[in-house]
């Protein structure tokens, strides 16, 4: 039997395929994962309505691709290992935030999202005319300098009236509600740019449409996506 002698090019070609083989496989090993943490309220908790129960964290960990095949490959395990800890909670106030954050353990990479004001907004600081926004603010600051995860992606508030007056739906004087609505959003994004990043979901969801509503105010699935959209690039940069 002849026996098989590989010509210098194969054996460089062999060892090199194995090389890269083995390359591959230690960055794989080494890529550390990341755990995506949500804070909050319903803007980032609104799985409840919709029929799929999806929410955004979910669909910035991983894109469900039949429901939404423009975000194909846009997703955190595309790019690497990726874990979801939704703490995010349906109805919270600034009030509650440290509740969600109780026993929190932070390892390895990590990247916080946070939303809040809008259950704020609705159970009385829409007509604030005092110190309730700025009490608001201290509370919301607090809880961002202490949490122990950076990146920090707070969103803001979005307007389910898509700035028309005709769809008031608070029995609140439009101009006064709308002057509160700019003033907590002015006072969150203060506070993302001290600790973290701004995301501004309001300007994002002022370009939709009603079917990115359920319920008059909480996210749709398509407003889930249109969330997800809006934090994307900031989680994509960190």
């Amino acid at each position: 039997m002849t026996q098989f002698r590989p010509t210098r090019r194969q054996f460089i070609q062999e060892i090199g395929g194995a090389g890269v083989l083995m390359i591959w496989g230690c960055n794989q090993q080494e890529q550390a994962m990341v755990t995506l943490y949500t804070f909050g309220d319903s803007i980032l908790d609104c799985g409840r309505y919709n029929e799929f129960g999806i929410h955004p964290g979910q669909l910035l960990i991983q894109n469900d691709d039949r429901l939404f095949p423009e975000f194909q490959g846009q997703d955190l395990v595309s790019r690497g290992p990726a874990r979801l800890e939704h703490r995010a909670r349906d109805g919270a106030t600034v009030e509650s935030l440290p509740s969600q954050a109780q026993g929190l353990r932070v390892e390895g990479r990590a990247i916080a999202l946070i939303t809040i004001g809008g259950n704020d907004l609705l159970r009385g600081l829409i007509q604030d005319t005092g110190v309730g926004i700025a009490t608001f603010a201290n509370a919301l600051a607090t809880f961002v300098q202490q949490l122990a995860i950076r990146p920090v992606l707070l969103g803001n508030v979005y307007d389910p009236t898509f700035g028309d007056d005709r769809r008031n739906f608070l029995g609140v004087d439009p101009a006064i509600a709308r002057k509160n609505l700019q003033r907590m959003n002015s006072t969150i994004q203060a506070i993302a740019s001290r600790y973290g990043q701004f995301v501004d979901i309001h300007a994002h969801f002022l370009k939709g449409d009603p079917s990115w509503f359920t319920s008059v105010i909480e996210p749709s699935l398509e407003g889930a996506s249109q969330v997800r959209r809006a934090f994307l690039p900031f989680v994509f940069g960190n």
